[in-house]
């Protein structure tokens, strides 16, 4: 019997400035590809010539991956209009036959309706429908626009989640689309789980005992509750440490950054709410390892990368009672109303009351069970999809 070649599946990079979650979440999808399933898939990530050199090295440092620079992956090169006007972006198209894909992978990019390739569409969530008030009329519809035309020219859905498939059903009801629920998990690579915690602590300057916030600076994410929160804390005589990391960077609102530190400093905060900024992937990890608890107060997730992290290493969660975070960690989490800053507040201080952890937390048993069902529903899911759109 002859061994079955490795699919070639094409991504296009999703720049960790724009979407740390993207980033993430497709680098830990090569990473366990290829330590559960290597030769079944080689994912072909397709990238811009203006990305970022040190985020392109790290998929290129992962075996198996392959890695196409070019100008027609730039942001701002009419893939779009190529797709909408003509039904194909015809220079990635081109790049694709090149490459010798098998299918691709869309995410936030649509390359027509007459794309000659089979093709999974990821809807990571449905924010704009959930959140209207977030977002301009303009960018609204553009994003409806893109998930509609997705659903029209037939793609496989993929949703990371029951609740997403809950909110797919209604807000885009008689769809006849193939549809999976893939929901990802994270195996940290030991290459970066080599950095010391504590070094990590005493680089940020950051006290033994902290709350981490690594949520990018989006007003979905809502820092806002966990501000009023601290102020609480503040007011009733117990300063508690929140480390914030990740971009600040948000073309819909590009002042919320500032707005949220001028509030830090007004109510003079400074000290308790912490801005590391984009820090490295390895810090990201040691300083979960090292916290108290994380906190998210996201109003909106399709799955939390930053929720599946901690997973990994068993650190108690604090977060906004969506019916997501209940369905990825099962009930065993802290849950708090996303307006309610004095419940967030009362579970804060109830955690940080709590002995500390005897040493650094490392790497869950369970792990490496569920990275493994993730890959295999991922490798189904796109062997599936390849044999029926060649059929």
């Amino acid at each position: 019997m002859t061994e079955q070649a490795a699919l070639r599946v094409a991504f296009t990079n999703i720049p960790r400035r724009l979407w740390a979650g993207g980033y993430n979440y497709q680098r830990n999808l090569f990473e366990v590809l290829n330590r559960h399933r290597p030769g079944a898939i080689t994912p072909v990530l397709f990238a811009g010539r203006t990305d970022d050199d040190d985020e392109i090295a790290a998929f290129t440092r992962i075996p198996g991956v392959e890695v196409v620079r070019s100008p027609v992956f730039d942001r701002a090169g009419g893939h779009l209009f190529r797709a909408l006007a003509f039904g194909l972006d015809a220079p990635a198209s081109a790049l694709f036959r090149d490459r010798n894909i098998d299918m691709v992978f869309e995410s936030a990019r649509f390359f027509g309706w007459r794309l000659p390739f089979p093709a999974i569409a990821w809807f990571p969530d449905f924010q704009h429908r959930l959140l209207p008030n977030l977002f301009s009329r303009a960018a609204y519809w553009r994003r409806d626009l893109g998930f509609r035309v997705q659903i029209a020219s037939g793609r496989h859905i993929m949703l990371s989640s029951a609740s997403a498939l809950g909110d797919l059903r209604k807000f885009y009801p008689g769809l006849r689309n193939g549809v999976s629920v893939v929901r990802f998990a994270t195996e940290p690579p030991p290459d970066l789980l080599a950095t010391n915690p504590l070094d990590v602590l005493a680089q940020h300057q950051l006290p033994r005992r902290f709350f981490y916030l690594p949520n990018q600076f989006w007003r979905h994410k809502n820092h806002q509750l966990v501000i009023d929160a601290l102020d609480l804390l503040k007011r009733r005589g117990f300063d508690a440490v929140v480390a914030a990391s990740g971009s600040t960077y948000d073309p819909r609102e590009p002042d919320y950054f500032d707005g949220i530190m001028a509030q830090v400093e007004a109510r003079g905060l400074g000290a308790n709410f912490r801005h590391l900024g984009m820090i490295p992937l390895d810090h990201v990890y040691a300083l979960l390892r090292a916290s108290t608890a994380l906190i998210n107060p996201s109003r909106c997730e399709g799955w939390s990368t930053t929720v599946e992290e901690a997973k990994s290493f068993g650190v108690p969660m604090l977060l906004s009672d969506l019916e997501v975070h209940r369905e990825q960690t099962g009930g065993e989490a802290r849950y708090f109303g996303a307006d309610n800053a004095q419940e967030l507040a009362d579970l804060m201080r109830k955690v940080a009351d709590a002995p500390p952890p005897a040493i650094v937390r490392d790497v869950q048993s369970n792990v490496d069970e569920r990275a493994r069902k993730f890959v295999a529903d991922f490798v189904g899911l796109v062997q599936d999809a390849t044999r029926r759109g060649a059929g």
